[in-house]
């Protein structure tokens, strides 16, 4: 071969070269984009689910929030309910009797219910304690208290326990049988 010859056959490879290089760069550039395409397409969509599960979230927090917002007052209200009961409980029976007294031992037995009935609209109930096995979620041992019955079961109420809907407001302050 001549040198004449090889330097033909080299211009024609960079020729064919030169030629090749625009669609491997282009292929090369189309690749790299499809890339990023796929990877913001998959961006995207993380962001929609951040987006859907942030919306859930508040959407729950905005619905608890108004189905407990009277939580606290209802805690401050239960004190004031405790105390109408322990009065009327303190009344004794002979002044119940006496007819300048019923008006008045009426009116406080009225103004018991209506806020029962104002617990009930609200969903605030009474916890059942007494009879009951002891449920730390929702009763309070205060005390052990010999008794026949089974360790464990409630046999003395000192407080009344309340939920409201399905939440603990405030636990069942109790006396409970002791084992042995």
């Amino acid at each position: 071969m001549t040198d004449e010859t090889t330097d033909t056959q080299a211009d024609d490879l960079r020729e064919q070269t030169a030629e090749a290089a625009p669609e491997v760069a282009e292929h090369d550039r189309l690749a790299e984009l499809e890339q990023q395409l796929a990877e913001a397409k998959q961006a995207t969509l993380y962001a929609q689910a951040d987006l859907q599960n942030y919306r859930r979230r508040a959407e729950k927090e905005a619905a608890d929030a108004r189905q407990y917002a009277a939580t606290s007052f209802a805690r401050d209200i239960l004190s004031v309910a405790d105390n109408l009961q322990r009065g009327l409980a303190a009344i004794p029976a002979e002044l119940r009797e006496d007819e300048k007294m019923k008006g008045l031992v009426a009116g406080l037995e009225a103004t018991g219910r209506e806020i029962e009935s104002v617990f009930t609209r609200h969903g605030i109930t009474k916890i059942a304690a007494l009879g009951e096995v002891l449920d730390p979620n929702k009763h309070q041992a205060m005390l052990e208290v010999p008794s026949d019955v089974p360790a464990g079961t409630i046999v003395q109420e000192m407080q009344a326990g309340y939920m409201i809907k399905d939440r603990l407001l405030r636990p069942a302050l109790v006396g409970v049988a002791r084992a042995g």
